[in-house]
């Protein structure tokens, strides 16, 4: 069984909630929208909105990472189809962190800085990575964890879901799981301004999933919540054997979101939402920073050489396949023959009259003693246009009657590609009298 709960919070500053949660019957996300006021809950409400129609049974984790990816993939179109009918919304984007238990397996997703977190006999492990402009730094030994806490620029995302990529990073993958675990989704405006020790702390002992959720976002706005806070709380037991639950979707997406069908055009329609104002609120894409312009310079290089390989892979492939097409194709030459003229004499080729530049898909297999100038002159033109064979044995049936025909001076009756046969001279049948008719 699966006991769960879901917690958001506009916190004590920002003036609407950007963030979205969910906590069903196997799946489970937070989403962090961003955009400012016309764009942020929208991204993240249209995203996990799509996510959910995924919510439940699976035969195996694979099958639900699997179904993880193509919901992610179409939620990210339908973020760009809404920036494309308003394009007010332009720049809106969103994070994603989604979990799918199936048995004692967890599928996961991640992108953005919303975090997955798992408690397990009493440590807590981290098990997303931030998306960021200053993990990055910090895993490339720039900067320390501490510094990036305090960092001006530790709110620039570095991959999103929306309309800045129409084939989104994802994280994903597949883990075990157990009874006793308790898993943590949250949005950064918990991890912005909690610290690890009060998480685990709060994580441990007997408390419910929602008394757990209510208590971490109780935590953050004791800290100042300056930023929109969510909790999903996910706790493991035995089996969905006799499980019980009501979906909780929090935030942003527990708001309906409308779409109006136009014929041959979908226009989306956000009840309550002003789409033509200007986003008011810091987006998390600030690109101000040499640092950060040096990174995305690398990102880009990165992506080049990302590009280059898979068209260096594809490229090959590709000739791979023509080299085999080429070498079956002519292979199959190599099964035909025909009757031709080499130095004057009749002789016998294997392959296919036609050349590919200079290669030509032909050779002499065998040679005769015939001179074709011994020939019937219309046998020899026939020679000389090269006579078609099936097989090596018809080619030397022919060469027989070409044969018989230079030392008869007859040309050989019917056509020298199909085989003759003497017809059997009929047996006389006696009359009754024992004379024989016409004799």
């Amino acid at each position: 069984m699966t006991a769960s709960a879901a917690v958001s919070h506009v916190g004590k500053v920002r003036s609407n909630n950007q963030d979205s949660g969910y906590a069903g019957k196997s799946l489970f996300a937070v989403a962090d929208g961003m955009g400012g006021h016309a764009g942020g809950d929208v991204a993240s409400a249209l995203a996990l909105n799509k996510l959910l129609e995924i919510d439940g049974e699976y035969s195996s984790a694979v099958d639900a990472e699997f179904a993880l990816q193509e919901a992610i993939v179409s939620a990210n179109a339908i973020l760009a189809e809404a920036v494309y009918e308003h394009p007010e919304l332009t720049g809106m984007g969103t994070t994603l962190s989604a979990l799918v238990r199936v048995g004692h397996s967890v599928a996961l997703a991640h992108i953005g800085d919303s975090r997955i977190y798992r408690y397990r006999d009493g440590k807590l492990t981290q098990i997303t990575t931030d998306h960021t402009f200053v993990q990055r730094l910090v895993d490339n030994g720039r900067i320390t964890a501490e510094e990036a806490k305090v960092h001006p620029r530790r709110s620039v995302l570095m991959r999103v879901l929306g309309d800045v990529d129409s084939t989104p990073d994802v994280d994903l993958q597949v883990m075990d799981t157990r009874p006793g675990d308790r898993w943590l989704l949250c949005s950064d405006g918990l991890t912005g301004v909690v610290e690890n020790e009060q998480i685990a702390e709060a994580l441990s002992g007997t408390a419910t999933p929602q008394e757990v959720a209510d208590l971490l976002v109780t935590e953050s706005l004791d800290h100042g919540a300056p930023d929109n806070v969510t909790v999903v709380i996910v706790d493991i037991s035995e089996s969905f054997t006799g499980s019980t639950y009501i979906a909780q979707t929090v935030g942003a997406a527990s708001k309906p979101i409308a779409f109006d069908g136009a014929p041959g055009r979908r226009t989306t329609r956000i009840p309550g939402i002003r789409l033509h104002s200007r986003p008011v609120q810091p987006s998390h894409f600030e690109a101000q920073s040499d640092d950060y312009l040096d990174e995305l310079i690398d990102e880009g290089r990165r992506r080049s050489r990302r590009r280059k390989r898979t068209w260096l892979i594809g490229s090959i492939v590709v000739v791979i396949a023509i080299a085999i097409g080429l070498l079956l194709s002519y292979q199959w030459t190599q099964t035909r023959y025909f009757v031709g003229v080499s130095d004057g004499k009749v002789a016998v080729f294997q392959g296919v009259q036609q050349t590919i530049g200079p290669i030509s898909l032909s050779h002499v297999s065998e040679t005769t003693s015939i001179p074709v100038d011994t020939l019937p002159s219309y046998t020899q033109s026939q020679v000389k246009n090269t006579i078609s064979a099936d097989s090596i044995a018809a080619a030397r049936a022919v060469v027989q009657r070409l044969q018989d025909a230079a030392l008869s001076g007859v040309p050989p009756t019917g056509d020298l590609t199909t085989p003759t046969t003497a017809s059997p001279t009929p047996t006389p049948t006696p009359s009754p009298t024992g004379v024989v008719p016409g004799g």
